[in-house]
């Protein structure tokens, strides 16, 4: 054979799909990263002028859960 041939099978189309397939779970191993998923931060950039107000994400939290507590109330 010539460095050009090669005895290795055609590679499959991307969209070519076998009917079933097999997964051996036994060697599975549990996600390392799932305990990092488990919070869901939001990240929300503040206008300049309110940034000068708020100094860390603690008095934000803050004020909007006293909004949030005074929307509820009837």
């Amino acid at each position: 054979m010539t460095k050009q041939q090669s005895n290795k099978k055609p590679a499959k189309k991307s969209d070519d799909l076998d009917r079933e397939y097999s997964f051996d779970y036994s060697q599975a191993k549990p996600n390392r990263f799932a305990r990092q998923t488990r919070v869901h931060p939001v990240v929300v950039a503040l206008a300049p002028d309110v940034a000068k107000v708020f100094k860390d994400a603690k008095s934000v939290n803050a004020v909007l859960r006293s909004i949030v507590r005074a929307l509820r109330k009837p």
